[in-house]
């Protein structure tokens, strides 16, 4: 599959789930209105979805919600999916996890072939976790990295830079993190669908936090990709990796090679882009994978050049109105 800016689309992201047991104050409202179980695909249907992208050549899929793992009978998914790393089709199976429930599925993981994953965690205060998160419990996620790492999965974490939150706080979550062997990636909050908080006051550029980081560390930039958006840079007395995802203040859309599908078989081209396409009415229309080989054939010849996030000061309106959970990040 290549786009018409001549890029190969190799990574699928899939949400499961727009639910999560999480409510982060940056991705979603308190009091939110989850799709109906009737509207998600099956897990099959899901299967039926992935196993078409990678016989198209979707080298990386990586499983995201909401959080995936509150769907019912996930691990049936991720071992049907897993078949296609046995084969050497995909060369990676990942997830992104709020890491409540990696105590029970870790172990599992692995046996999937699953070999990292990506933990999002803003903070290392129970408190302030506990506000981030309206729901989460800090020492619940700290058993699900624990099980993790003893299972033999290489973490990843991501935290949401907020100003006035946690921007005085990301030094030491680099150092804990680099610690345990453990990257961190930071990432500067996305104006995605309607939140309690303003999301102006939430916003901090990472140009700012690296220039603040530089007064502690000696930052190296360096090549390393994990196929992601992320820029990373080497810091020199933690010994760590440590990633950028800017859609704000330095886009990476000149190297996208990501498409977007919904719980719902929705195909999202552009994260930052109100515009996409139905496979679940040619999955359905037919026992066969015709139809639906067209219809993804066609929707990436739509996919942008790059996407539309602003943090708008005036209308104080979110650049895209579906929530994150909804794509799946």
């Amino acid at each position: 599959m290549i786009d018409p800016f001549g890029r190969r689309i190799t990574y699928l992201r899939v949400s499961v789930t727009d639910r999560c047991d999480f409510r982060c104050t940056y991705c979603m409202a308190e009091d939110m209105t989850f799709l109906s179980k009737r509207d998600l695909l099956s897990l099959e249907e899901l299967d039926r979805l992935t196993t078409v992208f990678v016989e198209k050549g979707v080298r990386k899929l990586r499983l995201t919600g909401g959080e995936p793992l509150v769907r019912k009978n996930i691990m049936h998914l991720v071992r049907q999916i897993s078949r296609h790393l046995v084969s050497g089709a995909l060369d990676e199976l990942t997830i992104t996890t709020n890491g409540s429930q990696l105590a029970k599925h870790a172990a599992e993981l692995v046996d999937c072939g699953v070999k990292r994953i990506n933990v999002s965690i803003d903070t290392l205060d129970p408190a302030k976790f506990r506000t981030i998160t309206r729901w989460g419990n800090l020492d619940q996620v700290m058993a699900g990295l624990d099980a993790a790492q003893a299972a033999g999965l290489k973490v990843k974490l991501n935290a949401v830079a907020l100003k006035g939150f946690n921007e005085h706080e990301l030094p030491e979550l680099m150092r804990w993190a680099h610690g345990r062997g453990m990257d961190l990636t930071v990432i500067e909050t996305m104006p995605m669908g309607e939140i309690d908080a303003e999301r102006t006051d939430q916003y901090l550029p990472l140009s700012q936090l690296r220039s603040d980081l530089e007064r502690q560390f000696t930052l190296t930039d360096i090549p390393f990709k994990t196929g992601g958006p992320a820029r990373y840079v080497e810091v020199a007395e933690t010994g760590g990796r440590l990633g950028f995802i800017t859609p704000m203040t330095h886009n990476f859309c000149e190297s996208c090679n990501r498409v977007r599908l919904t719980c719902t078989g929705t195909l999202y081209m552009c994260l930052g882009q109100e515009d996409a396409a139905d496979l679940r009415s040619p999955m359905r229309a037919s026992e066969g994978n015709e139809l639906l080989s067209q219809a993804v054939d066609e929707a990436i010849t739509r996919k942008p050049k790059g996407h539309d996030f602003i943090i708008d000061r005036t209308t104080r309106r979110p650049a895209v109105s579906r929530h994150m959970s909804v794509t799946g990040g």
